[in-house]
C-alpha cells in the first residue's frame, strides 16, 4: 500500500536514496530546473543543486510529496505556486494563461521497480488534494499529448501525460509554444479546485 507525504527534512534520505538509484533526469537535476533561470541552473553543479531541494525540504513550504512503499521512496511529485518555478514565469514556451496565484505540478519520478502499478496516478490525486488544503484554488501542469503511434521516451515524459491529467479532472487551457527541445505535443491544463467544504467536480471515467 502506497503511503505519500509531504518532503521534509525527516523524509529527505529516502528522496535521496530514489534519485540515486535512477538514471533519469532527477540524479542530475534534482528538481531544480523549474526553480531557476536557465543561466543560473546552468552555472550550479550537481552537489549545489542537491543542496538546494535538501535546504527546500526543510522549509515551511514542502517542494513535493514522495510516495512509500513501506519504507522504501517509490516516487516523487513536484509542485508549488507557480510564483516560485522561475523558469515558467520567464518562459517564452509555457503561456500565463491569466494573473490567477496558481499552483503548477512541474515532474514525476517513478522507480523503475514500482512502473506500472499507478505511483504516478496516485501521486497526482494526493497532489491535488495537497494543493487544495495549501489554499491554492487552481492547480496547473504541462504535460505531453502523445498519440500513441510510436514508442514513447521515458525522459521526455517527466512533465506527465495529457491523457493522465484529463483522467484526474484537467482540461486543456492552452497548447504551448513551438518547443524545439520536444518531438511531442506540449499543453497547458489546468484543475479547478473547490474550497474547502465544497464539493469538486466529479472526474471524468
Amino acid at each position: 500500500m502506497l503511503r505519500i507525504v509531504p518532503l521534509t527534512a525527516e523524509v529527505w534520505p529516502a528522496l535521496e536514496a530514489l534519485f540515486r538509484a535512477g538514471r533519469a533526469d532527477p540524479r542530475w537535476c534534482w528538481c531544480q530546473f523549474w526553480r531557476m533561470r536557465a543561466k543560473d541552473f546552468s552555472a550550479l553543479k550537481v552537489p549545489q543543486l542537491r543542496e538546494r531541494l535538501h535546504e527546500q525540504a526543510s522549509s515551511d513550504q514542502p517542494p513535493g510529496l514522495v510516495a512509500f512503499e513501506g519504507d522504501r521512496a517509490v516516487g516523487w511529485v513536484s509542485l508549488g505556486p507557480r510564483m516560485d518555478f522561475e523558469r515558467i514565469v520567464r518562459s517564452k514556451v509555457i503561456p500565463a494563461i491569466d494573473d490567477r496565484p496558481v499552483w503548477s505540478i512541474v515532474c514525476f519520478a517513478v522507480s523503475g521497480l514500482a512502473r506500472g502499478r499507478g505511483v504516478g496516478r496516485a501521486l497526482l490525486d494526493a497532489a491535488i488534494d495537497h494543493a487544495r488544503t495549501q489554499g491554492a484554488d487552481a492547480l496547473e501542469a504541462y504535460p505531453v499529448a502523445l498519440d500513441g503511434s510510436s514508442a514513447v521516451d521515458p525522459g521526455s515524459v517527466f512533465t506527465g501525460t495529457l491523457a493522465m491529467f484529463e483522467r484526474a479532472g484537467f482540461r486543456v487551457v492552452a497548447e504551448r509554444a513551438s518547443d524545439p527541445s520536444s518531438r511531442y505535443r506540449r499543453v497547458v491544463v489546468r484543475r479547478e479546485l473547490a474550497p474547502a467544504g465544497v464539493s469538486a467536480p466529479p472526474r471524468p471515467r
